[in-house]
């Protein structure tokens, strides 16, 4: 896979500055690695900006003002690598348990110039920042009944999940109630983002963990 079978970039109000500088070497490094690493299907760079860069960009505002953040699963870097460009001053944890994706994680942030990132080779379970996240967030890595047990442990008491999710996201909150209340998650709420900013709107599950 080459640059050149890349999306290109679509008219959008959302990112701009430096933020946008460095989500544009994303895409083309995505585009030149993403096949090499096994980081997203082949037919996902001719959407790369309208499916995964924006539709992870519109979470930023979620996490801004927060010292710590953690992207479980985060595979090719998103939401990660996306929300540490966007929010320099946030401490951004990127969790990912295949070693070679890992690996692209670290070898990514460095080249992007990235220094508020932190690579975990390891599974969330394992990750050694239990309980000292203000936020977590996660894209495309599992139903909610498995992916809240992995999340919540990580979040202090009062923080805040912002879990990007598809639409069987209704089906996948009910299904996922036992480990709501296992996790101690209230203000749980679906919400739509983005819509009239970018391309492709945004479902989130936000909840709130109070211990």
């Amino acid at each position: 896979m080459t640059s050149a079978g890349v999306e290109v970039e679509p008219a959008q109000d959302l990112v701009h500055g430096e933020a946008l500088g460095i989500l544009r070497e994303f895409a083309a490094d995505l585009g030149e690695f993403g096949e090499l690493f096994g980081l997203l299907g082949p037919r996902e760079y001719e959407r790369l900006w309208t499916r995964h860069l924006l539709n992870s960009a519109v979470v930023a505002p979620f996490f801004s003002g927060m010292n710590r953040i953690a992207d479980v699963g985060s595979g090719a870097g998103l939401p990660g690598i996306v929300l540490a460009a966007m929010l320099p001053d946030v401490e951004c944890h990127l969790i990912e348990p295949m070693e070679r994706r890992a690996r692209w994680l670290s070898d990514e942030s460095a080249r992007l110039g990235l220094a508020n990132v932190v690579v975990h080779a390891r599974s969330a379970q394992e990750a050694p920042i239990k309980g000292s996240c203000d936020g977590v967030t996660s894209r495309a890595v599992s139903a909610l009944r498995t992916l809240i047990p992995m999340s919540a442990p990580l979040v202090k008491d009062g923080g805040r999940l912002a879990l990007i999710k598809g639409k069987s996201v209704s089906t996948e909150l009910d299904a996922a109630r036992q480990q709501i209340r296992k996790a101690n998650l209230v203000d749980v709420e679906i919400r739509v983002v983005g819509e009239g900013v970018i391309p492709e709107a945004t479902t989130v599950l936000l909840a709130t963990v109070k211990g």
